[in-house]
């Protein structure tokens, strides 16, 4: 969402959540912002990756609403994710605003290939046990075991669902900021300066 001179509305009020496909740069953009306004940072996916990348949206989805509920249960958050079933029950009635990065997918291809060879490479820790495993990207006919394979095929379904959602009276409170290329995130980046006391 763009304001009457045309520049893309920063106004991201206190309860917000950054939303789109994997590999978007959700978490990314989302910590900065609460390190910038000095808000708590929710990441989705900490909360239901369980050893063993178990999901709790698979295997205990009631669960999974009760740690949504209770890591924005104060009055000022930004969150990064999307497990839209759970979210919408847990706190979309409270949000102010949605930045959708709704990127190409070739970027996003392009970038898990980066970033699953880096964290294998790396023994890169994610979410307490769990380890990426790169070569089983490539195993397309695993389905939701491939990250390539769940990035390319759920693209066109999200952004259906995400413009679906954007005309929905039942969210017709929310804001939405709508960022559609690498270079507008980096732009709307800069925004959002980390104080210098913040620590690293």
């Amino acid at each position: 969402m763009r304001n009457e001179s045309g520049s893309v509305n920063t106004d991201v009020g206190q309860r917000s959540l950054v939303w789109g496909n994997s590999c978007s740069g959700k978490s990314t953009l989302a910590s900065q912002i609460a390190r910038s306004r000095g808000l708590p940072f929710v990441e989705l996916d900490a909360l239901n990756w369980q050893p063993n990348w178990v999901g709790l949206n698979a295997t205990d989805p009631n669960t999974l609403l009760v740690k949504f509920k209770a890591a924005t249960a104060s009055d000022a958050w930004i969150v990064a994710g999307s497990y839209s079933r759970e979210a919408k029950l847990a706190f979309w009635p409270r949000l102010q605003t949605i930045i959708w990065l709704d990127l190409p997918r070739h970027l996003l291809i392009r970038r898990c290939l980066k970033r699953s060879f880096q964290r294998w490479w790396h023994k890169e820790l994610l979410w307490g046990t769990n380890y990426e495993s790169f070569f089983s990207q490539f195993a397309l006919w695993r389905g939701e075991d491939s990250l390539f394979w769940f990035i390319w095929t759920q693209h066109a379904p999200k952004r259906r669902r995400a413009i679906r959602d954007m005309t929905d009276p039942q969210w017709r409170h929310i804001r939405w900021i709508h960022l559609q290329s690498e270079r507008e995130v980096q732009a709307y980046l800069q925004n959002f300066p980390i104080p210098a006391n913040s620590g690293t």
